[in-house]
């Protein structure tokens, strides 16, 4: 059974993320109306994505113009088997889908 709210499509994107002065790339894995879930490339140096914590994610969208979001982390995990790349589940703040209506 899926109890999500909105639907999500496979987005395949990619991304960066900005938490605590530094950038990640990544990869969007899926993406609805309110919600975000990334795969961050290799991360060498150990952080951890805290869950309530926010962070801005930049994505370039089909048009070019990049679109920047604000987020607050639901979840987060590392990968196995070394754990030096991380899932995470977002919460999307307040998401300007008025500016890319099509994007979704």
């Amino acid at each position: 059974m899926n109890n999500r709210r909105s639907k999500r499509i496979i987005a395949g994107y990619k991304a960066e993320i900005f938490y605590r002065d530094k950038a990640y790339s990544c990869e969007i894995e899926n993406l609805s109306e309110t919600g975000v879930n990334l795969l961050t490339d290799l991360i060498e140096s150990p952080v951890d994505f805290l869950p309530g914590e926010s962070l801005s994610m930049k994505i370039v969208i089909p048009s070019g113009e990049p679109l920047r979001l604000n987020c607050t982390i639901k979840w987060s995990k590392r990968v196995l088997p070394h754990a030096l790349r991380h899932q995470i589940g977002l919460e999307i703040v307040d998401p300007p889908w008025d500016q890319c209506i099509y994007f979704l």
